[in-house]
């Protein structure tokens, strides 16, 4: 059964255009053709990249977010049973009628419990270190590899002529570049897929998902039916522009606004750019109206545009957001992460409020020692000569 499937699987109609074969894309004369069974090394790859990016983060993010100013951020909460069951048992968000009544309770004022559930519900969730040791991650992989997509094409003619695309295919060799380009950028993926439990969770979880499978799944398609040309061009203009969020990111976390804005506004022209400009008009016309001045339509021609047509989808759905930000950019001067931004403004809150209490208890530390020398006056004046109590 197992046989049947396979044999139907990579039946040469779904995969290649008609009256091809695969035992023409075999290595024949030193040429080296692309193979499924090349894609099996991006897992182990995978793992391997998140060990590297343990060690990166902690010992190349972390300082560079010490350096930033960025500390981990530890919430003390006093122990309280009666609060504790009850953020268990019933809710971590409690009215502001149970709120009272807790405060009866325990004998705190409403302010107090309300900051007492704000503390809980944030211990499990991340800090801006975490955040941005993740972004310094990202940001780090996306220039290398751009850096090394762009040394790998600049010398391409279909990096510049589209019609070279499809000269030859699919009998097109592989080149070792290609070769570590494709595998280096899947297992990127499949480590950030593998991540996923463990990384900050956003409001854009389930676009994640969704925008990771389709990035392995177009790529591994792309891969076996030969799109490798066209795969590379796709890769190289996504990754350019998210750079520049990653490092916008990063210096939002670090709370230099400024440095963040003007990060965030290059990042948005580059992403519309490339999303809404060079993606449909230039990968997409090369990809959909291209290949069939050489070839009849045939399924995995279909399959391949599907897929970039939901990830052009995507991009509409992250245009919403960037525009989102943008508006707010404009209108209040500050850009942050509309993904988290709940979580932000509670870290934020959740800051002043200690900044507050801190205020306040210098202030009742000051009024009690102004108290105290008061009555000790006071109390000795009995001892100041007579006559000198004026001086």
């Amino acid at each position: 059964m197992f046989q049947s499937f396979r044999k139907w699987f990579w039946s040469e109609e779904f995969w290649l255009p008609p009256t091809m074969k695969w035992s023409q894309l075999e290595d024949h004369d030193g040429l080296v053709f692309v193979k499924a069974s090349h894609l099996y090394m991006t897992i182990p790859y995978a793992l391997l990249m998140m060990v590297i990016r343990y060690f990166f983060e902690k010992f190349v993010a972390l300082p560079v977010a010490n350096a930033l100013g960025i500390q981990k951020t530890q919430h003390k909460i006093k122990p309280n049973a009666i609060l504790e069951n009850f953020f268990k048992h019933s809710t971590s968000q409690p009215s502001h009628t149970e709120v009272y009544g807790l405060a009866k309770k325990c004998n705190l004022t409403e302010r107090q419990v309300q900051r007492w559930f704000r503390i809980r519900r944030n211990l499990n969730k991340p800090c801006r270190l975490k955040k941005f040791q993740e972004s310094c991650w990202r940001f780090t992989f996306y220039l290398l590899i751009t850096v090394a997509g762009v040394v790998f094409l600049y010398d391409k003619p279909w990096a510049y002529d589209m019609w070279e695309v499809w000269r030859d295919y699919p009998t097109q060799p592989l080149l070792p570049s290609q070769y570590w380009y494709y595998i280096l950028e899947m297992s990127f993926y499949w480590s950030l897929l593998f991540s996923l439990g463990t990384d900050t969770k956003r409001k854009d979880f389930l676009a994640n998902v969704i925008h990771h499978l389709a990035a392995i799944s177009l790529m591994s398609f792309s891969w076996c039916a030969n799109y490798v040309r066209s795969g590379t061009l796709v890769m190289l203009v996504h990754d350019v522009s998210d750079i520049w969020l990653e490092s916008a990111k990063m210096f939002s976390y670090a709370r230099w606004k400024q440095t963040c804005n003007i990060l965030f506004l290059i990042f948005s022209v580059v992403f519309f750019i490339s999303r809404f400009i060079i993606f449909p008009f230039w990968i997409l016309y090369c990809t959909l109206i291209l290949p069939l001045h050489y070839l009849e339509p045939f399924f995995s021609y279909i399959f391949l545009n599907l897929q970039l047509m939901i990830l052009q989808g995507l991009h509409l759905y992250w245009g919403y957001f960037i525009l989102k930000m943008l508006n707010r950019c404009i209108f209040t001067k500050s850009i942050q992460d509309v993904r988290s931004d709940n979580e932000e403004e509670e870290e934020e809150e959740m800051e002043k409020e200690e900044e507050e209490e801190e205020k306040e208890k210098e202030e009742s530390t000051k009024g009690k020692e102004t108290e105290y020398l008061k009555n000790g006056l006071g109390t000795n004046r009995h001892l100041i000569p007579n006559g000198q109590h004026g001086r």
